[in-house]
């Protein structure tokens, strides 16, 4: 039986998952094997759970992060940044383990390559996690990753699954083994997007297809996401859109099993946080309403993820949802 809510909850959403502090080269293109480039640099907030956690607080969602960040200045920084944003962050703070960084590589057309060290990010410990089990009972949504240690995002799902949560898993970065198997086994919505689902079925011995997955018919590419075992499965598939699809007991209001959104047409500048501002929206979106049909959140996220690569930076390109409403209109139907 569902518990009876507070009538004014500590917060909306819980995203359990990482920090790293992003350092960024912009250049014209990506230099070749033993090739020196020319490049400009910055620097600013990232991980997939800080990324989310920001995407669904400027979306009007009262955020709980969960995380675990070093006792040095990058950790000071994480903090810093989330009192800004308004996040109520739960920090591990790891003695003697550097805060979470990436390197990542960006070249004029907006594509990216990413090296991540994650740091304290590995060390985010399962008892943390059950420690914030009081502030998570009010929420109605938990995300999360694969940044983390995997054992502590288990026992984050085993947490909402006890109170009523419903649970979201995007499997990125892209994983193997039983750890990452029994994530995605352990949520009610799986985000994925194209390498990440192909890779999914490959870990489960399971044929993929040739050619790129928007080619197929949706007949036969809800029977592929059917594979997973999963409730629900979000396919995002860059400009090609979202296909959603649905075991048949279990549509969050949908009409239809199965379904494509299109996606939004916008000039990219930096695609690093695409999918972080479509998980941090969709979380943020269904626990605003969480009786409206999952396609109309699943609209709103990919408008709110549009606008993430629109401008640069992880975190620091997440929308607001007046950013949203301005460029786009108030929520409606897909």
């Amino acid at each position: 039986m569902r518990r009876r809510r507070a009538a004014s909850p500590a917060c909306d959403v819980v995203v359990v998952g990482s920090y790293n502090q992003d350092l960024i080269w912009h250049a014209e293109r990506m230099p070749a094997a033993g090739e020196t480039r020319p490049a400009r640099f910055s620097s600013g907030p990232g991980g997939k759970g800080f990324n989310q956690a920001v995407a669904a607080r400027r979306q009007g969602a009262r955020t709980l992060l969960v995380a675990a960040v070093g006792r040095d200045a990058f950790g000071d920084r994480a903090r810093e940044l989330a009192e800004a944003e308004g996040i109520d962050a739960r920090w591990q703070i790891v003695a003697g383990e550097a805060t979470g960084n990436a390197a990542v590589w960006l070249d004029a057309a907006g594509g990216n390559r990413i090296l991540v060290a994650p740091g304290a990010n590995a060390l985010l410990a399962p008892a943390h996690v059950t420690g914030q089990a009081e502030a998570m009972r009010a929420a109605r949504v938990l995300l999360t990753q694969q940044e983390v240690h995997p054992v502590a995002s288990h026992r984050a799902q085993q947490l909402a699954a006890e109170l009523g949560l419903l649970r979201i898993h995007d499997p990125a970065p892209a994983q193997d083994g039983e750890d990452a198997r029994r994530l995605c086994r352990g949520c009610d919505i799986l985000t994925p997007n194209e390498s990440e689902f192909l890779a999914l079925l490959e870990a489960r011995g399971l044929a993929t297809p040739d050619g790129p997955l928007a080619g197929l018919a949706d007949p036969a590419l809800h029977r592929l996401c059917r594979l997973l075992e999963v409730p629900t499965v979000i396919l995002t598939l860059g400009e090609a859109g979202v296909f959603v699809s649905h075991a048949e007991p279990s549509r969050h209001h949908d009409a239809e099993p199965y379904y494509r959104l299109p996606a939004e047409k916008v000039d990219a500048v930096d695609t690093t946080g695409a999918g972080d501002g479509f998980n941090g929206a969709l979380a943020a979106a269904i626990a605003a309403e969480p009786e409206r049909p999952l396609a109309g959140h699943v609209h709103h996220a990919i408008r709110c993820a549009a606008l993430a690569v629109s401008g640069h930076g992880a975190a620091a390109a997440m929308p607001t949802r007046e950013q949203v409403e301005q460029r786009f209109g108030a929520a409606g139907e897909p």
